[in-house]
Formats: C-alpha cells, structure tokens, sequence
C-alpha cells in the first residue's frame, strides 16, 4: 500500500520558505538601516533643535525603523495616487463643460457605516508618534511633493517639527500672509479654494453645497443661532437694524431665549453673505479672524467625521451639516458674523487658542441626531470676546472646511427692493485663496 501524505505537507513547506525570507527580508533591512547611522553623524543635544528634539542619543546608538513611520509614508503614497486619479477626472468634465451634480453613490452609503471617528482618532494617534530627527526632512518632503505644501513658509526647521501632526498644523514666517488693512473689507480666514459665495436669498437660508443640493444656515449653525431672521409676511422694514450699534436687543432676546424664534418660519435678513473655503491636506491649516470683531457664542457639534473634498461634496447628503464642527458666532461693525469650522476624516481634531480646554473627536461620545450640541455662551452682556483681523483663532489638524456667514452693508435699488448691496464679492468660485486676501468690499454708505 502506498503511504499517503496530507495534502497540506506542501503548503507548509511553501509556507516554510516564504517565513525565511520574510527574516531573511529583515535582517537585511535592519543592517541596511544600521549601516546607514553609522555612517551619518548624530545629532548633539543642542543641534537637533529645541522645538522637536529626538529619539535617538548623542551616541548615535541604532534603532529600528518604527511600524508608524512606515505607515505614514505609505498612507501619503495612496491619498497622493487617489487625489491625482480624482483631480484628473474632475479636470476632463470641466474641460467638457460638464457641472457636476449631486448623486449619491455606494461608496456614500457605505461610508455611513464605518466608524470613521475610531478611525479618524487612530490616525491621529499614528501621525502623533515622533520621528527621528534624521528621518524628519525625509518624511516631511514626501508631504509636500505629494500635496504641494510650500516649505520655504515654514517658521521652523524641518527637524524641529516631532511629529507629523506638529509638521501639519505649523506656524508660517513673520509676513508670509499680508493682512489686506482696508476697513471696508473681509478677508480670507483659511488657505484654501473657493466653493461657494454668495448673498443668503432664499427662505430659510439655504446655501448650495452642490448642483442638485442645498443646506440651510440655521441647521448649519444650530436653532439657537444669533442670525437675524425675519418671520415669512413681515416687512424687514419692521425689523430693527442688527448693525446699529445703539440698540442690541436683538442680541440681548437671542441669548436669553433664543427657542423663541424656532417655531417661527423665517428666512433671512437682507445683506447677509457667506463662503465656503475646503482647505486641501497640503494646504495651511491654522484659522484666522477675518475681521474684527466679538465672539458671543460657541457650539461644538459633535457629528460624523465624512471626508470634506469634492467628490464627497457631490454624493453625500448635508455633508456640513452631518460633520462635528465648531462655530462661533458675534457681532462686528456691520452686524452678525459666524464662523463655522467643520472636521473631516481623520483626525477630526479642531483646535481654538481662545478655549484651549475644548476637545472634539472624543471618545464614547453619543452621537444621537436629536443630540443638541454643546454651547458656551463667553459673555452674557454681548461683549464676548474680541478677535483681531488676521489673528489666529485655531487650527484644523487635517483638511477641513470653513464656512463664513456675514452681514455686511445693503443699499436699497429705487423700487425699495433689496436686490441692490454695496458689498461685492472679489473672488471666484474654484479660486485659490491664502489667509488675509479681501473676500470682498463695500463702499462708504
């Protein structure tokens, strides 16, 4: 009789083979990194840079190549292959002449299901692990050819910056952003592109977010929102001016019950504007004051965390109004200002240095749709607190998206409409735009 073998006998052998190149493989690759050190001159305690500092000892004793380095290093290979697949795409539609319209798509609904929050807070765990000193220019130059950062702007040395979340939401050299002084403009408070702007016409504020899609402001805000609404039937006439600076009752009746107006179907108040700016992975991502102005209120809404960029704009519903962001609201010279800085995927993580003690993209947290979100109101009276123009207010610690909601100076046409603003636009829409520029202009009343 003929012995019989199992059939796996094979496959372990195979298997055997392939676990010896796989020790064979790291051992070559550790002496390939050990080789490398002993030959590169260590960083002294004092060289390396205060900011940053080091893993490795002024002995330049070897160490292997942490798991996170790599992984880094290979998630920017495969957003870097995906953005340029997508913007090629994008790009021969335009050339076409096609508008991209709103369609919701697998994808979209299979993103609904996956805990990009848990997701998000790992990675933002990963891209805070520090590198070594000696890896950091490698690692943060593979950033910026892959996302067109400008490192010449960066107000450290590369070896200074620890981590690549510390790299990601750097500060720039003194000057590099100019703050346009006019006093009868708003600037930009992000880098970032244009993609959408306009004066808030239509009732109950509604902002398209795509062709095919709109949101409206207030659920963008919050129902507690400070915008200057007017109840459907009534004359705006009848309204008192938000920007009179003699008389803030409408301010005072916001704050102090400002459910009373939730009932009420209302639309918004002539001469109020916005913009949305989507800042890309390679842009700068610290937020700054487009104006002067006073910081009321402050909600965190602690939403889904759904990536932010064009493709994602066109097939999920709501997109902002579904994503955690923080927004501030107050007043400015010209009446009602809100900024909202919405989170995307990963990380999720938004900063303000006027209430450091905030934290977003939290653990356990409930994520019911009927949540309210959590408000600080900063000073009851109505003076707040005062943001300078071009000052930082925060910083987003992965690409994201700003929407700003304005009022600014309204003139009446003859026929007693209000068709006719002296505040005018100066950019356009897919525009790129850095933190300081004019948004837009008004002339003297």
């Amino acid at each position: 009789m003929k012995p019989r073998f199992p059939q796996n006998v094979f496959l372990f052998g195979r298997y055997s083979y392939v676990r010896r190149f796989h020790q064979s493989s790291r051992r070559n690759l550790s002496s390939f990194i050990n080789h490398i050190r002993s030959n590169r001159r260590p960083f002294s305690s004092t060289g390396g840079g205060s900011g940053g500092g080091g893993t490795g000892d002024s002995n330049g004793n070897a160490f292997l190549l942490p798991g996170a380095t790599v992984a880094t290093i290979l998630m920017l290979g495969a957003l870097h292959g995906r953005r340029l697949y997508e913007d090629k795409k994008i790009e021969e539609k335009r050339e076409r002449g096609i508008e991209l319209e709103f369609h919701q798509d697998v994808k979209a609904s299979f993103l609904g299901i996956l805990p990009l929050r848990s997701i998000s807070r790992a990675w933002g765990s990963l891209t805070s692990v520090e590198i070594p000193v000696w890896m950091r220019p490698f690692v943060y130059k593979a950033w910026s050819r892959a996302f067109h950062s400008n490192l010449e702007e960066a107000a450290l040395p590369l070896e200074e910056y620890a981590s690549l979340r510390d790299f990601f939401v750097r500060s720039l050299k003194e000057g590099c952003r100019p703050v346009d002084t006019d006093p009868r403009c708003l600037v930009s408070p992000v880098d970032g592109t244009v993609l959408r702007f306009g004066e808030l016409k239509e009732s109950r504020g509604m902002i398209e977010q795509v062709k095919g899609h709109s949101y409206s402001v207030p659920a963008l805000l919050g129902t507690n929102s400070l915008l200057p609404m007017v109840p459907q039937g009534k004359d705006e006439s009848e309204e008192e001016a938000v920007g009179d600076k003699g008389d803030k009752s409408w301010l005072r009746v916001s704050l102090a019950s400002p459910k009373l107006r939730e009932s009420i179907s209302a639309s918004p108040m002539k001469g109020l504007y916005y913009c949305v700016i989507y800042l890309k992975p390679g842009d700068y991502h610290r937020i700054h004051s487009p104006a002067d102005w006073n910081a009321l209120v402050r909600r965190h809404f602690a939403g889904r965390l759904f990536p932010v960029n064009e493709r994602a704009t066109r097939t999920i519903k709501n997109l902002y109004v579904e994503n955690e962001r923080v927004v501030l609201e107050g007043v400015w010279k010209q009446g009602f200002m809100a900024l909202a800085a919405v989170g995307a995927t990963n990380i999720g993580s938004i900063e303000l240095f006027i209430e450091p003690e905030l934290r977003t993209n939290k653990p356990k947290k409930k994520l019911f749709p009927t949540e309210p979100p959590e408000e600080r109101v900063y000073d009851p009276q109505g003076h707040g607190v005062k943001l300078e123009k071009g000052k930082e207010v925060g910083v987003f610690n992965m690409g994201s998206t700003v929407v700003l909601v304005f009022q600014a100076p309204t003139a009446n046409s003859p026929d007693g409409s209000s068709s006719s603003s002296d505040y005018r636009f100066c950019v356009k829409q897919g525009e790129r735009v850095r933190v300081g520029q004019a948004l837009g202009r008004w002339k003297e009343g």
